[in-house]
């Protein structure tokens, strides 16, 4: 598994205006949410990235006003999912 993190100097992240044992779990958020936005990821991965449910991330995108998109990726998992349950 491939893994990375961002470093961020002392003093921004002193500047981030949440508690520090808020921020991480904020910033994955954020970030996910930027991706998502952008296209760059599937609503699966950047829920994944969020570390948040289905249904959590979909009322925090709607919460920053962005639209969800359902591509042939979501399709599949969703037949996946019905397949796993019957």
């Amino acid at each position: 598994m491939t893994q990375f993190s961002i470093d961020i100097q002392e003093d921004l992240a002193q500047a981030i205006k949440l508690p520090p044992s808020e921020a991480p779990k904020r910033l994955r958020r954020e970030l996910a949410v930027r991706l998502y936005e952008k296209g760059l990821l599937s609503f699966g991965k950047t829920r994944e990235l969020a570390e948040m449910s289905r249904w959590a991330f979909h009322d925090l995108l709607a919460e920053e006003g962005i639209s969800r998109r359902y591509d042939i990726e979501e399709f599949e998992e969703d037949l996946k999912t019905l397949e796993e349950t019957n």
